[in-house]
């Protein structure tokens, strides 16, 4: 596939989320993936932070200058996001009964999806930014979310909610206020903005 990326590197990704790969890789961008090797769960507990999206926007940027910093004159895009359901933060179900406790949580309610985005290079940041997506669950009873995770297996413990809306998580929702990108996990339109601003695409 033919890039519109313009510098003579391509950039770098630090994630491992395949939703994320995907969004850049339609975006019609060329890409290296490096996964961020950093401890989510103590740079959150060391900041004191609370508030989601400045816990997203934290992670995120941690990844890129992590990645950043040892790669030096790449571009390095960063991403983190954050479920929060009032004042109560999710993160990935550890297996099926996790799963199946947040599912019970979540059904008939509305969350919050705060996902951010980071670009770095040289270990500084030069670009953050936070999207907000509103999800509302339908109710669901015992037997419907016993055959859901039923039928999505293992994939409910690679992301937080125990869902992937690009897949079964689907059927699970009522109502979803906010862009598909946010939803998946990468504010696009925010960073390719950035992009486009530092001369970086052809588009």
């Amino acid at each position: 596939m033919t890039t519109i990326w313009l510098a003579p590197q391509p950039p770098i990704l630090a994630t491992q989320s395949r939703a994320r790969k995907m969004l850049l890789a339609n975006a019609g961008i060329s890409f290296d993936a490096m996964p961020a090797d950093i401890d989510e769960r103590s740079v959150q507990k060391n900041s004191g932070l609370s508030a989601p999206g400045e816990i997203a926007a934290l992670l995120a940027r941690e990844k890129a200058g992590f990645v950043s910093a040892a790669n030096p004159g790449r571009y390095v895009v960063g991403a983190d996001q954050t479920l929060a359901l009032g004042t109560r933060l999710f993160s990935k179900p550890a297996g099926r009964a996790q799963a199946a406790d947040q599912l019970r949580l979540l059904a008939g309610e509305t969350h919050e999806l705060h996902s951010a985005v980071a670009v770095a290079r040289d270990g500084k940041i030069l670009f953050s930014g936070v999207s907000i997506a509103r999800m509302t669950m339908r109710p669901l009873s015992g037997e419907e979310i016993g055959g859901y995770l039923d039928a999505a297996g293992d994939a409910v413990t690679t992301s937080v909610g125990a869902y992937q809306l690009e897949g079964l998580g689907v059927h699970l929702f009522e109502r979803i206020e906010g862009d598909h990108f946010t939803i998946l996990g990468l504010p696009l339109l925010p960073l390719l903005a950035f992009l486009r601003g530092q001369g970086l695409l052809g588009v």
